[in-house]
């Protein structure tokens, strides 16, 4: 019974933000702004009723679902239509080449001594809490990134200039053997979540207005199964999210860990 009700929740979110893009857009715009009361006029002009969270209107399309046709029709070869944020209750449909950061088959993959609590994986709430915390205990950032990191803070919300209000899964500090000092923002990714160029960006850019004396290393987590999980350190390069390294690592009893697995492993980190 529940298929229907998502289904007819994101047609009628499609039929706002079709909407609003059909009243903004100009053929041959690249950026076509628009502001969040905007949805109100756009449910009376299509004859539907405005949608009680008009924020999950925009993380929808922001994060988990394609945008409809009537818009993405209007992107050029090579290119596609992302939403950013803008100012407060402010965005912008803006022209971006695809980002897509999906786990290599062939990838070797590390395998960890499972260290998350069995009552925290017994009640983790959805795929996105589960993945963290199993980030989190199994401290999966210091082995990933080669630091030292605590957990700052997690679903931490926030304004960044220019941008609005925006909110990053979880946020460590860390320090290296060299004494350098860094602040990972994390992305995690599970279910049918996508990665999201604009979370990497409103990432970074939050790091530089929140944090300026720490170096931001961003990093998505994405699970690949229960237990699996890659692991993606991000840049912007030409103005162009880059992936820096990526890692898989699985989480499994110790015992499992055979002689051969940690010679393999050693073997990789001399080469």
């Amino acid at each position: 019974m529940e298929k229907p009700q998502k289904a007819a929740k994101l047609n009628r979110y499609s039929e706002i933000i079709g909407e609003v893009f059909r009243k903004n857009y100009t053929p041959g715009s690249t950026k076509v702004p628009f502001e969040r009361g905007e949805f109100e006029h756009a449910a009376v002009e299509r004859g539907i009723r405005l949608p009680k969270n008009l924020g999950d209107t925009i993380y929808s399309f922001k994060y988990r679902n394609s945008l409809p046709a009537s818009i993405t029709a209007t992107a050029p070869e090579g290119f596609e239509w992302g939403i950013y944020g803008a100012g407060r209750a402010k965005y912008e449909f803006r022209l971006e080449r695809p980002l897509s950061i999906i786990p290599r088959t062939n990838q070797l993959v590390v395998k960890i001594p499972d260290a998350t609590p069995e009552i925290i994986a017994a009640h983790a709430l959805g795929d996105e809490q589960a993945l963290l915390a199993k980030v989190r205990y199994n401290r999966l950032i210091d082995i990933f990134l080669g630091v030292t990191a605590s957990s700052l803070q997690n679903h931490l919300r926030t304004t960044v200039k220019d941008i609005g209000q925006i909110e990053i899964d979880e946020l460590y500090v860390g320090l290296d053997r060299n004494g350098a000092q860094y602040v990972v923002p994390v992305q995690a990714k599970g279910g049918k979540d996508k990665h999201g160029r604009q979370q990497t960006e409103q990432d970074i850019a939050c790091c530089r207005e929140k944090f300026p004396a720490l170096v931001c290393r961003p990093v998505s987590a994405q699970f690949i199964t229960a237990n699996k999980i890659a692991m993606f350190e991000l840049a912007v390069q030409d103005d162009e999210i880059r992936v820096v390294s990526e890692e898989h690592y699985e989480l499994v009893p110790s015992a499992s860990i055979t002689a051969g697995d940690l010679a393999l492993y050693a073997g990789r980190k001399r080469g």
